[in-house]
């Protein structure tokens, strides 16, 4: 323990100035008050003594050191002279939480935190002779309850500045001190004059594990959910760093909020999740997008690759990447993505919306080679491991893949690159002989895509009969989806497919319903689009078929429920 500040045995030491708490009482007549108020100026200096001597102690320390200190704060709490003066007000406070035990040891430190609070009450409560003191100044007594706990609040940040500021003191603030500021802040979290306290304790930099009490932490986290407290970025951050479950709830709620928002627009979407804090917290901070990182593949699991939550993971990351972009000292990437080829985590962070439309074919085949390695020494080592997080990885990056289908389509011949990259997304783990077949179906599909494509008039009859009577029965969902993802890039980027977008709604819920991935296609198709620096015309009239299969689909979604 350091060694407490000397107290001077002067006229002015500690006995003079109970003697004079004492005299004074509450301060009722004419002299007393007049005795006070001259005496003011050096009892504030002698509280700092006070407070310098015992704020690291422990209590029982403390009432060793000072046996009469209860006594003296005790009188000072009851009188209004001193309490109407802010510094010795602060004072008198930052004693008294020197004294408080968020545990206490034992009975003496017990019984000083009852009589803590006692003391507490009676600075709080309003008796007649506060009263009479504050009518003869017309101070309201809403006034004075809203001072006080502003004074306390006050008080306590004092503290921890005064801590944070000189971090070259071997004094350190007790582990208990933290925990007891914490404590003090669970009933009165939610109040605004609270928050500069909440925030202090938050973006203390204590140098200690655990300091704060679960409780406070907890309670804040639900309080920020439920808007009751609106905390400064630095301090949320510091929340999610200081208590995982806050981040964990904050992920929660922010994904299912997304879930039940109608998804007509991914601005509305990534405006939602730019608002929440999480990428930024994410790209200032490696650790906690791990953690997010992590929600998304167990729920991706779970929910087995639904459409809604990729679009929710590809949202995520767009406004993330934006933010990394912009972090002046940028961390490797490594520290965010550990189980990936760096090469190809730089390839996939190059938006689309970045490079012109002709460097997309090139820049695409880059990716599907590294791709390809991995897989081929997937079959060789036989572990899906690693498998798994290159497809998460290409999951993040969903620009690339709308891309693929698009370039696919409008280019005069069949990339199997390209083909082969859609297949991986769709079914990651395939024996070649597997592969083999899909690729067939696949190209079947297309090759009669591009000769409709090619065929003027064409009317939906035509795309109907070709699909149902010429296409081999559908048994996996991957296969259905696939051939959906060609279909919607056959009505999107080819002039026969754009006239009878309308009339083939119906075609998508080939080989069963999936309606929501080609919903959530045309959402994430649109959004590029309309974010593509390098826009020409006929991205426009494509962006006006997104628009009406849109509407088309979402009368046949309400039809088929």
């Amino acid at each position: 323990m350091a060694k407490a500040t000397s107290i001077p045995s002067s006229s002015f030491g500690f006995e003079y100035w109970l003697n004079k708490a004492v005299e004074w009482g509450q301060a009722t007549t004419s002299e007393s008050q007049q005795d006070v108020c001259l005496h003011l100026p050096k009892l504030q200096e002698f509280l700092k003594q006070i407070y310098g001597a015992i704020q690291h102690m422990n209590t029982t320390e403390a009432l060793k050191f000072f046996p009469m200190i209860g006594q003296f704060l005790g009188r000072l709490c009851w009188n209004p002279f001193v309490l109407a003066h802010d510094e010795s007000q602060q004072n008198l406070l930052e004693c008294l939480w020197c004294l408080y035990s968020a545990e206490p040891e034992n009975p003496v430190e017990q019984k000083a935190n009852d009589w803590i609070w006692s003391s507490l009450q009676s600075m709080i409560s309003v008796n007649q002779e506060v009263r009479s003191f504050l009518q003869s100044f017309h101070y309201p007594e809403e006034d004075y309850h809203l001072k006080l706990l502003k004074n306390v609040v006050s008080s306590l940040v004092k503290q921890l500045q005064d801590y944070q500021s000189d971090r070259s003191s071997t004094l350190r603030l007790p582990p208990e001190r933290w925990r007891n500021f914490s404590i003090l802040c669970l009933p009165v979290l939610t109040l605004p004059e609270v928050v500069p306290l909440v925030e202090a304790l938050l973006t203390c930099d204590d140098g200690l594990d655990e300091t704060l009490s679960t409780e406070f932490l907890e309670s804040v986290s639900n309080s920020l959910l439920q808007k009751k407290i609106f905390l400064s970025e630095s301090a949320v951050m510091n929340l999610w760093l200081r208590y995982l479950p806050s981040l964990e709830q904050a992920i929660l709620h922010l994904t299912e909020s997304l879930i039940s928002h109608p998804c007509g627009s991914l601005v509305e979407v990534e405006a939602i999740i730019t608002d929440s804090l999480l990428p930024k917290a994410s790209a200032y901070h490696p650790s906690l997008f791990r953690v997010i990182d992590n929600f998304f593949r167990t729920i991706l699991l779970e929910t087995d690759g639904h459409p809604k939550i990729i679009t929710i993971i590809q949202a995520f990351t767009r406004c993330f990447v934006q933010v990394l972009l912009q972090v002046q000292t940028q961390m490797p990437l490594k520290l965010y993505f550990p189980h990936n080829q760096q090469s190809l985590v730089v390839a996939l962070l190059t938006s689309p919306s970045d490079i012109p439309s002709a460097a997309w074919c090139q820049h695409l085949t880059t990716i599907v080679p590294m791709l390809k390695r991995i897989v081929q020494d997937v079959k060789v080592k036989g572990t899906t491991t690693n498998l798994f997080e290159n497809w998460f990885l290409l999951v993040h990056f969903g620009d690339w893949l709308n891309v693929a289908l698009q370039q696919l389509m409008t280019a005069d011949e069949l990339s199997e690159v390209l083909l082969w990259l859609l297949m991986f997304y769709n079914k990651p783990l395939m024996e070649d002989q597997q592969e083999k077949q899909l690729l067939e179906q696949v190209k079947f599909v297309y090759n009669q895509l591009k000769v409709l494509s090619n065929t003027a008039p064409l009317n939906a009859e035509d795309l109907q009969t070709a699909l149902v009577t010429n296409v081999v029965p559908i048994k996996e969902g991957h296969q259905k989806d696939l051939i959906n993802q060609l279909l919607v890039s056959f009505l999107l980027f080819t002039e026969g497919g754009k006239g009878i977008a309308k009339e083939s709604v119906q075609l998508f819920t080939l080989g069963g319903d999936c309606l929501d991935g080609v919903s959530q296609l045309l959402v994430s198709t649109a959004h590029r689009l309309q974010n593509t620096k390098y826009r020409g015309s006929e991205d426009r009239m494509v962006q006006i078929t997104v628009e009406l299969l849109q509407h088309q689909l979402l009368k046949a979604k309400v039809t088929v429920q």
